[in-house]
């Protein structure tokens, strides 16, 4: 085996402290019990930040329209849910697969474009969805919301209870299996290739490699993994509205991101529990004001950095 093939391999070998942290995070409907439905709302933001973190981190692209995706998956599995069948699984194929269509026909404007085109194209293709929801409220119901999503038991014998502890178990599975596959991908040469043209677009180019191909590519696997997200929303909540498509599912996810990290994996799981657990824990105690106080440890987690933040006396050094 050559030397590059090693590198390509060793990343890929799970570290002791990953296993644990997954244990945790199985073993934590049990511990927190009370708290299911946070777990679930974690997981399934821990989801939605991978898939953005996977064209931001790993490939450069910028959005601040991710929920588009997150969007038609929610109401992509709530319709088929209403309309053709309850069953969850498939359900959640179907929201993952609209998700990874609109994210394969967008792709072209995203590949083509620049920073600044993408910003605007990404935010646009979320506020036009949103429109038309609102639009055909016959079908999406408007802004009253779909209603009447009934879900079936998951495998036929789990039913999803008011307590989220099945919705809990499921998401965090969703979530396990999605991110044993990025992390396959995102050490396979493609994922190298990827962070190339992150760094220097033009050189990969120059090497060969079809730089549009494999934006489209990771564009639209990560429009999939925000779809499957949303599906998981619609599903485990039983209820999809114009909410999915809001700005503000946008900027939460980035928010989550730049807690957390760009670039790698685990900045996605740990940047979605830390801005839920700090939203749950300042919201319990000022519910009109908690944006400001969660906005101001984000302004210090920028001034004084991540590795820096939970070592105040060194806030000051140069």
């Amino acid at each position: 085996m050559s030397g590059v093939q090693q590198a390509l391999r060793a990343p890929v070998r799970w570290r002791v402290w990953e296993i644990a942290a997954w244990v945790l995070l199985w073993a934590a409907p049990f511990v927190f019990a009370s708290h299911a439905a946070l777990i679930n709302e974690i997981a399934i933001l821990a989801l939605f930040a991978l898939s953005l973190d996977l064209i931001l981190g790993y490939a450069g692209i910028i959005s601040l329209g991710h929920a588009a995706f997150f969007g038609v998956g929610a109401y992509g599995a709530a319709l088929f849910a209403k309309h053709v069948m309850p069953d969850p699984l498939l359900g959640l194929a179907v929201g993952t697969a609209v998700g990874a269509l609109l994210g394969l026909i967008t792709s072209p404007m995203i590949a083509r474009g620049t920073d600044l085109t993408r910003l605007m194209v990404t935010m646009g293709v979320a506020l036009v969805l949103f429109e038309l929801a609102n639009k055909f409220d016959d079908i999406t119901g408007g802004a009253d919301g779909l209603q009447g999503v009934v879900m079936g038991p998951l495998f036929g014998s789990f039913e999803f209870d008011l307590a989220a502890r099945v919705a809990s178990f499921y998401s965090l599975s969703v979530l396990f299996i999605a991110f044993v596959l990025l992390r396959r991908m995102v050490h396979s040469p493609l994922g190298v290739s990827l962070q190339a043209m992150r760094d220097n677009r033009l050189r990969v180019a120059a090497l060969g490699m079809s730089v549009q191909g494999r934006l489209t590519a990771v564009y639209t696997v990560a429009a999939g993994l925000a779809g499957a997200a949303g599906a998981l929303l619609a599903q485990t909540t039983g209820f999809a509205s114009l909410d999915v498509f809001d700005f503000h599912r946008s900027a939460d996810v980035m928010l989550a991101l730049v807690i957390g990290g760009t670039g790698w994996l685990w900045g996605g799981v740990i940047g979605a529990m830390a801005f839920k657990v700090l939203h749950d824990l300042i919201s319990g105690i000022t519910v009109q004001y908690w944006t400001f106080w969660l906005g101001l440890v984000l302004v210090v987690l920028v001034l004084v950095g991540r590795e820096r933040l939970f070592k105040p006396w060194t806030w000051w050094r140069k």
